[in-house]
């Protein structure tokens, strides 16, 4: 029992997370830190960053220090992830969890609405985990690429960030395949939490289309008719995948939606 205990815990893992300075990032870096482990928190938004890594650093008994980084710019990602990892004194574990979210009618996206989102969400995944390949082919580590329900079952109204997220999924289990022989595991989230972003997204409803869509969330999630807590009901499964409990764990999309849709 003792040592299934040590397996689940965190304690020292190196950690980076990015898009820590608000919702589901910044919930990973307040429950690893809350768990003794040290994080380097990655985000473009540099005063919300330093806020939440400044509450978080203050719960203890880990540490985290935030970073700007642009994940869209290769050679951006490349100096930060030196700079942290040497700070870190290397590095356990990737949370990639930065992206965005546009919306467009599918007839209406522009090449430069799709190259945006692309630029984040998938140019971004293959600059950060290759990054942290180089840091962990030595000796291991885990990669956990933020997918969506969107890239697995489509969502109109976002078709380009529906496909940026089927991409990252494809990409996280081609991967997976290829980096395992290093003893890193690599696995997508699927989470469907109440985050900034889904506030943003539910702004853009009018009243009607508002009223449908929650009716529509209160008879299919199960467990409670709504988003999950990026807190209570996400963070807790990162903890997991970021321990050596998971070290058989890889080549996975992983959803956390409280029922909503079948993983597949």
């Amino acid at each position: 029992m003792t040592e299934n205990r040590r397996l689940l815990q965190i304690d020292g893992k190196r950690i980076i997370v990015t898009g820590g300075a608000r919702g589901m990032g910044s919930s990973a870096v307040r429950a690893f830190v809350a768990e003794g482990g040290h994080v380097a928190s990655f985000d473009v938004m540099d005063d919300l960053g330093r806020k939440v890594a400044a509450e978080a650093g203050k719960s203890g008994p880990g540490t985290v220090r935030f970073y700007h980084c642009d994940i869209s710019k290769k050679s951006e990602v490349d100096d930060v992830f030196k700079s942290a990892v040497g700070d870190l004194g290397g590095l356990d574990a990737l949370v990639n969890a930065a992206g965005i979210d546009r919306a467009a009618k599918a007839e209406e996206i522009t090449e430069e609405q799709w190259n945006e989102v692309f630029q984040v969400n998938v140019l971004g995944t293959l600059f950060t985990n290759q990054a942290a390949f180089h840091h962990m082919r030595d000796h291991g580590g885990r990669i956990i690429n933020f997918g969506s329900g969107a890239g697995m079952r489509g969502s109109a109204g976002v078709s380009h960030y529906a496909a940026s997220k089927g991409a990252v999924i494809a990409w996280t289990r081609s991967v997976a395949q290829e980096w395992g022989k290093y003893g890193i595991t690599v696995n997508a989230m699927a989470p469907a939490i109440w985050t900034p972003m889904y506030n943003e997204y539910r702004a853009r409803m009018t009243p009607e289309e508002l009223k449908a869509h929650d009716a529509k969330f209160a008879t299919e999630i199960p467990m409670g008719g709504k988003l999950g807590d990026p807190d209570r009901d996400l963070a807790p499964v990162l903890v997991f995948l970021v321990s050596d409990g998971s070290r058989f764990v890889t080549r996975q999309t992983i959803v956390v939606n409280g029922g909503l849709y079948e993983g597949r």
